[in-house]
């Protein structure tokens, strides 16, 4: 008998209660195959990566269509039996109403949860003003709601990766968009102990993401004893895929050599993998 795979009703009751207590890492796969890759490795909920996303369309991040976006999530969802969140930017309209017509577009592809953040793309002003970003948010949760409520929004605070590093500025948004129906709060960039502790303090108890995506002194044990709820890798993970896809072909390219392919992934590994899945 086969498998019964998961509903997204069930996926999303699980991404719930992962938020209710404890730490957990959500590696952020850019396309099918590292979704069903990270899953094998027993990770218990995903996220999307836009950049991870876009690069692998041959665009820049942010230069990707919703309607794009939303096939991609399609997909996602369909590949894979752990519950997914999307990363929606900004919700890929400049209005409130726009927004959430995004958001119930999102849901309908069966995701266990969406961010929405506050960058605007322009970096004359980089930030949305805070009230205009609260609307946004409270049109996503109003979206989610009617749709029948079990989509948990995360609302981000892109301050310090815009170059506004300002704590109080982006705790500030953090709470606003707490109070506007955000389920779980996210500050992408910051990075130290004082940062994280302060932001989990403020908008407890609502759980917190924290981005790790370089090379950090901090442990999940570390940032777990912080507060932190879960932890996700952004487009670290697709970066560092590039790396070395990228060095591999520039030593052919500029030096007529092969040795970039000494760790290289073994393809009847690849193929036994995926060969599981199928």
């Amino acid at each position: 008998m086969a498998e019964t795979r998961p509903s997204v009703a069930d996926k999303r009751r699980a991404f719930y209660r992962l938020h209710e207590a404890g730490c957990f890492v959500i590696p952020n796969p850019w396309d099918v195959g590292s979704a069903r890759f990270l899953q094998g490795l027993g990770f218990q909920a995903l996220a999307t990566t836009s950049s991870g996303f876009a690069w692998s369309q041959g665009h820049a991040d942010g230069a990707v269509s919703r309607d794009t976006v939303l096939g991609h999530l399609h997909d996602m969802v369909a590949a894979t039996d752990v519950p997914l969140n999307a990363d929606f930017e900004s919700g890929y309209a400049r209005d409130a109403a726009g927004v959430g017509e995004s958001v119930r577009l999102a849901v309908a592809t069966g995701v266990a949860g969406l961010s929405i953040e506050d960058s605007t793309g322009d970096g004359q002003k980089p930030l949305y003003e805070l009230g205009f970003a609260v609307e946004q948010m409270r049109a996503a949760r109003k979206a989610i709601d009617q749709a029948g409520g079990d989509t948990l929004l995360v609302g981000r605070a892109e301050c310090f990766l815009v170059g506004r590093p300002d704590l109080d500025e982006t705790i500030a948004r953090l709470k606003a968009y707490a109070q506007a129906g955000a389920d779980c709060l996210y500050a992408p960039g910051i990075k130290t102990r004082e940062q994280i502790a302060a932001v989990v303090a403020a908008v407890a108890p609502k759980p917190v993401n924290l981005l790790v995506g370089s090379a950090s002194e901090l442990t999940l044990n570390d940032i777990a004893a912080l507060g932190v709820r879960r932890v996700s890798v952004g487009g670290a993970l697709a970066r560092s895929a590039w790396g070395g896809f990228m060095r591999a072909a520039r030593l052919i390219a500029e030096q007529g050599r092969f040795d970039g392919f000494t760790e290289a992934a073994s393809g009847q590994e690849l193929n036994s993998l995926f060969r599981e899945r199928e």
